[in-house]
């Protein structure tokens, strides 16, 4: 496996995440999330162009529903309805060989406090309290215009994979947070295994995110 580095740049370029004030408008929604500021935006732009998509979207690893609470936000303003895919109680047991979560990870969370903080746009959330793939049962007829992943385990992203790629528009995304970080290898070898025989190639960003863009074959 490669080894990780910084990427570090001498020279100055433009971060519409420290200046976009639409941008921040909608960032506010995301108090307490884990996702960098620069992660957000990418997230944010992704969940635009996918707005123009008739699909629902979906959201696995929520957490406290800080992304969660932005893509809601926009999929309510765009008619889009999001799927929100986590245990609400931590990680489920992990490789310890590919990951260095384990678990229990991420347990200081709720489903009733995320529920609190989503009502506003309730109308347009499903919530999936469970592991995956077992969550994933009964939405086999979806199409999705956007999957934000972010569940930072290998079999765990492995399932995702497996669910949503099949059930993705034609130029529909699929975003991963944590492809890139070292806390989180097994997650970049679950892509990369995914992607092997497929048309697409993942998109790595200096962010530690991936992005794969269905292909229109």
């Amino acid at each position: 496996m490669p080894e990780y580095s910084v990427f570090k740049s001498s020279i100055e370029v433009y971060c519409p995440w420290e200046t976009d004030t639409v941008f921040e408008s909608y960032r506010q929604h995301t108090v307490g999330s884990l996702v960098t500021r620069d992660r957000i935006w990418i997230l944010y732009s992704l969940a635009r162009q996918a707005a123009a998509l008739d699909g629902c979207w979906y959201e696995c690893g929520v957490y406290r529903g800080g992304t969660a609470e932005m893509l809601a936000v926009i999929a309510a303003g765009s008619g889009r309805r999001l799927h929100l895919f986590d245990t609400f109680q931590g990680m489920p047991e992990t490789d310890r060989d590919l990951d260095k979560h384990g678990r229990g990870d991420f347990s200081d969370t709720g489903l009733a406090a995320v529920k609190d903080r989503l009502c506003p746009w309730s109308e347009n959330i499903e919530l999936h309290p469970g592991f995956i793939p077992d969550t994933f049962a009964g939405r086999e007829n979806d199409s999705i215009a956007l999957a934000h992943v972010d569940v930072d385990i290998h079999q765990s992203v492995s399932d995702c994979c497996a669910f949503i790629y099949p059930r993705l528009l034609p130029s529909g995304i699929m975003v991963f947070d944590d492809y890139g970080f070292a806390s989180c290898p097994g997650a970049r070898v679950a892509v990369d295994e995914f992607c092997r025989d497929k048309p697409e190639v993942p998109l790595i960003l200096p962010t530690g995110q991936a992005v794969i863009f269905r292909a229109a074959i």
